[in-house]
């Protein structure tokens, strides 16, 4: 080998790095431990909420001590911006998938006009966007041009507006408008992703990241570590609305008025106009909430309002008061436009919100009356905030403090000067939702500061100016697809995680020693650098270590012990021709060259798809994947390589390649492969035949929230559960279709309810949160708070809800496509691939015929057994990533059977097929040496991995036996039938 010193550098160069790099994660480990011992020594388990207390401790010592150099070259503040990045699964804590509204964007863009055509052309949109892949603005063009007549985009009460007059004007086409508003569409969603960025800065959590998917409005967000997720989503989701308003006198006569008259045209709406409608949301209310049927059923409340509405303490600013059970039904008919025209003429434009709740106790709220105008506007919107900042009212409580910018100081002068003079007050309105509403008891207020006050807790007025300062969303984001992670079970994801991967580890190095001698030893060198490169560069990288990550490490752990496997078995043969050690060394490694080139470039194909469809954990696997197919091949290639050369060339050293019982193992085998390939058929037929029946006809596949949508939620008790009992007494408060099933451990269990998949919003999370821990009530420990059980696992008890996970329908559907496109694009690739390769169609269509042989079985698989195993068997896209796995490694050995076939071939010729046999017999020591290598690193991680892991594996494992299988008795009989005969008896 040439260039050994070039190489020795590099490697040594390389293994410095990759420790250098880890060297960060070492000293934010150390220094936590340290941290997490000081609060420990301060705060003892018997004090109530010591878990909470303690985290306080450990964060305040690590600021105090966040600068102190560490081992002389860095501090704990820098560490932890360069330590490896541990994935939500790893770790805990929030990832969500936000939609930003398109149709907001476009609405504000058009002035929010009332053109019939414009507005048509929007909810045209919103119902082909549940059955499309465009994106939302090419669906409003198209709905737009179906309906427009005459009607242009250009039209003057469209985008023909003051406010986009510089760009557009109404003698533009169609065609000129619509790249503008596309571009403008961009540049709201790249504002939205800026605003997102700065709020999460100023969340606190390390690592976060953000990222835009593509052109679709979508933007991922990933907050590990976070512990309040009900924050966190407030955070992420809240538009920043801030409006001032000026409020409506309770004394004002009119309100009296209108009361009275409301009253009474309410009696004969509820009797004559909706009975059906009043009847359906009595049931639905009944059953679903714990509000009294009888506060809503419409039809015999002899005064609708009265006997809803309180009236308001005297001295407030607030109109009326009502209780939060009858605030929904109060704001349906105040949005009644029967009633709206009842408003006299000097209130006609009343604007009517409610206060925001103090605490999740809060029965009881006020109702404001807010001047407003015929467009609906505020007095002032928050884009005068030019500051916001968290602090102190007067009395000592939290408050967000406010600076104006120039303009707005004129127009808050002018707004407390009405105030003052008309005694009303000042609603501070956030969200739609009234945060205050002082009154102005000095006079006009200059300087343009103000003040928000409440109930806050300091983390509130932190978020709330937090908000304000990055400024509002162009548009509402909605969630629509999440996943929250419990600390625990983040812990022991990573205790779980670490155990398999050791244990394989383990295995792996004591069978190479086992089966290779000395030489096994210098492949296992060669191995644990190869595992100290990957982490380094994950590291370097800044790429998220995850549990399917950890996974596709230990998988790598497979592949580099292949190329080991294919070299030695190469030099093996190479002695056995009676060639001197070094030669055979040296042709061994060239031999086995192509081989691995051809295996890894396949799998490696495989894994470019996986990560480019793949969306979070199943990106870390591919990440890891990647880097260890590179990693893999420089260690067996060359590292292996530099310790074989240097001992073989000391005197008197001897290598064989083996040990005293493995030294004829295979030696002789000679079947003929394709004599039995019928009979291969035969089997294969009928066990693809029994997964396709079970597929259609039979049970069919277990389909999980990542297809078809909703709510899955990990909820882990103290005592083991009957999933049974549960699963009835949910569907009685979700309704049919809500799935329980153990999950791991008899006190753990898995709940998939589809019940309001399609609501967006925090409140509909919240809601199916309230009825799980009412209807788990009896379950659980007693005493459990409801904060406790949402966020359960924060200590070592770990009751409650361990991960939760929504997707909506949209994403689901998006999701399933993905994976569709992602195993037919990779069953392409690697048909051309192959095809270049060994040139020779029949090649290509072996490979591809023993990869759908596999997935089938597969899948049939898992419809058989899936509700037989006692672990989760859905379909997600963990699945999928298996399924691609699969394909990979069915691939791997298909194309060092072909390898081989190719080089015997050229040196033989076909001989009638006697030659394939030939190949594929001196394949099969290394065909089954990597398998049962392979297999045994998988039931490693299926066995000690964890429950996450247990289904994936499960393909995994079951494909590496069929896809073993496959490449001798499928792949190669298929491309031998598919040549002519003239080809394999050697005529052509």
């Amino acid at each position: 080998m040439q260039n050994k010193g070039l190489i020795k550098l590099f490697a040594l160069l390389f293994g410095l790095v990759s420790i250098y790099q880890l060297s960060y994660t070492f000293v934010t480990s150390k220094v936590e431990k340290e941290a997490n011992t000081f609060a420990a020594s301060r705060v003892s388990e018997s004090e109530e909420g010591y878990v909470a207390k303690r985290e306080t401790v450990a964060a305040n010592y690590l600021d105090s001590i966040g600068n102190n150099t560490v081992f002389g070259y860095t501090n704990y503040n820098e560490a932890k911006k360069k330590e490896l990045n541990k994935g939500l699964d790893l770790k805990g804590g929030i990832n969500v998938t936000l939609q930003i509204s398109v149709k907001d964007i476009l609405k504000g863009l058009a002035n929010n006009t009332k053109s019939p055509v414009f507005n048509k052309a929007l909810a045209d949109a919103d119902a082909a966007s549940k059955n499309s892949d465009d994106t939302y603005i090419e669906l409003f063009f198209e709905a737009f041009d179906a309906i427009k007549g005459d009607t242009k985009l250009a039209s003057p009460d469209i985008f023909a507006n003051k406010g986009l007059s510089d760009e557009i004007n109404f003698q533009m086409s169609d065609d000129e408008v619509k790249p503008i508003i596309r571009r403008k569409i961009d540049e709201s969603i790249v504002s939205a992703f800026e605003v997102l960025r700065e709020r999460i800065d100023g969340f606190g959590v390390t690592q976060p990241n953000i990222q835009r998917e593509g052109n679709s409005g979508r933007i991922l967000v990933e907050l590990p570590g976070a512990r309040d997720i009900a924050r966190a989503q407030d955070l992420l989701s809240s538009t920043a609305q801030l409006e001032f308003w000026e409020t409506y006198k309770q004394s004002n006569t009119s309100f009296s008025t209108f009361l009275i008259q409301a009253n009474e045209k309410l009696k004969e709406i509820v009797e004559v106009k909706e009975p059906e409608q009043v009847k359906e949301e009595s049931e639905l209310d009944s059953l679903l909430s714990d509000v009294s049927a009888d506060s809503l059923d419409l039809a015999t409340q002899v005064n609708p309002l009265y006997e809803l509405l309180i009236p308001a303490n005297p001295g407030s600013n607030a109109m009326f008061r009502a209780a939060i059970k009858d605030t929904a039904t109060i704001g349906s008919y105040l949005r009644m436009p029967e009633i709206r025209r009842l408003l006299p003429a000097d209130i006609q434009f009343t604007k009517f919100v409610w206060e925001r709740p103090a605490t999740e106790d809060t029965e009881v709220i006020d109702l404001y009356a807010l001047k407003s105008n015929r467009e609906g506007t505020p007095r002032i919107s928050g884009d005068v905030v030019s500051d916001a900042r968290a602090d102190f009212d007067q009395f000592s409580k939290p408050a967000v403090s406010m600076t104006m910018n120039t303009k707005g100081a004129k127009e808050w002068e002018k707004l407390t000067g009405d105030a003052y003079t008309n005694q009303t007050g000042i609603a501070i309105v956030l969200d739609n939702k009234v945060y205050t509403a002082p009154g102005v008891s000095s006079g006009p207020i200059s300087g343009g500061r103000s003040e928000i006050t409440g109930d806050f807790t300091v983390n509130e007025t932190k978020d709330i100016s937090n908000v304000l300062r990055a400024g509002k969303l162009p548009a509402s984001a909605e969630i629509i697809q999440s996943e929250i992670v419990g600390p625990s079970l983040g812990q022991e994801a990573i205790d779980s995680g670490f155990m398999s991967f050791l244990i394989a580890m383990a295995i792996v190095l004591l069978w190479m020693i086992a089966y290779y001698g000395k030489a096994g030893a210098f492949a296992d060198v060669a191995l644990l650098l190869n595992i100290l490169l990957i982490f380094g560069v994950l590291t370097s990288l800044n790429a998220v270590l995850t549990l399917p990550g950890i996974a596709g490490i230990v998988l790598t752990i497979g592949m580099s012990v292949d190329a080991n496997v294919l070299i030695f078995e190469r030099i093996k043969e190479e002695l056995a021709k009676g060639k001197g050690k070094s030669q055979a060394v040296a042709d061994g490694f060239g031999n086995a060259l192509s081989s691995i080139l051809d295996a890894n470039i396949t799998t490696g194909l495989t894994a470019i798809i996986l990560f480019v469809f793949g969306s979070g954990p199943i990106k870390g696997f591919a990440t890891t994947l990647l880097i260890g197919i590179i990693t893999s091949l420089f260690t067996a290639i060359f590292i292996t390589r530099l310790l074989v050369d240097w001992y073989i060339g000391g005197k008197g050293r001897s290598l064989d390649f083996s040990t005293s019982i493995t030294k004829n193992l295979f030696k002789g085998i000679n079947i003929d492969f394709l004599v039995k390939r019928k009979i291969a058929y035969v089997i294969s037929g009928i066990l693809v035949a029994i997964g396709l029946s079970s597929l259609f006809f039979g049970p069919g596949l277990q389909q999980g929230v990542d297809f078809v949508g909703g709510r899955s939620y990990t909820v882990r008790f103290e005592q083991p559960v009957n999933p049974s009992e549960i699963a009835s007494e949910l569907n009685t408060v979700f309704g049919s279709g809500t799935n329980v099933k153990t999950y791991g451990e008899s006190n753990q269990v898995k709940i998939t309810t589809p019940y309001k998949v399609d609501v967006e919003g925090i409140e509909v999370d919240t809601e199916i949160q309230d009825k799980l821990f009412t209807s788990l009530q009896k379950y659980l420990p007693d005493g459990i708070s409801k904060d406790a059980f949402v966020l359960g696992g924060v200590d070592d008890e770990a009751v409650g809800i361990l991960q939760s996970v929504k997707v909506g329908p949209t994403i689901a559907d998006d999701i399933k496509n993905n994976a569709f496109l992602a195993i037919l694009g990779s069953l392409a690739v690697v048909f051309l691939y192959i095809l270049l390769r060994f040139r020779r169609w029949q090649f290509s269509l072996g490979a591809v015929v023993a990869v759908f042989h596999d997935v089938l079985i597969v899948l049939g698989v898992f419809s058989i057994f899936g509700k037989l195993m006692p672990f989760n068997m859905e379909i997600d896209q963990a699945f999928i990533a298996a399924i691609l796995t699969v394909i990979g490694y069915s691939l791997n050995d298909t194309v060092v059977v072909f390898d081989r076939i190719r080089e015997t071939l050229a040196e033989r010729g076909w001989n009638g097929g006697a030659n394939i046999n030939y190949a594929i017999n001196s394949t099969l020591s290394r065909t089954l040496n990597t398998s049962l290598t392979t297999l045994v690193v998988l039931l490693a991680i299926f066995i000690f991995g964890g429950e996450s892991l247990r289904g994936f594996m499960f393909a995994m494992i079951v494909g590496v036996v069929i896809g073993t299988y496959s490449s001798v008795f499928i792949a190669t009989p298929v491309m031998f039938d598919a040549l002519s005969k003239k080809i394999t008896s050697g005529k052509e």
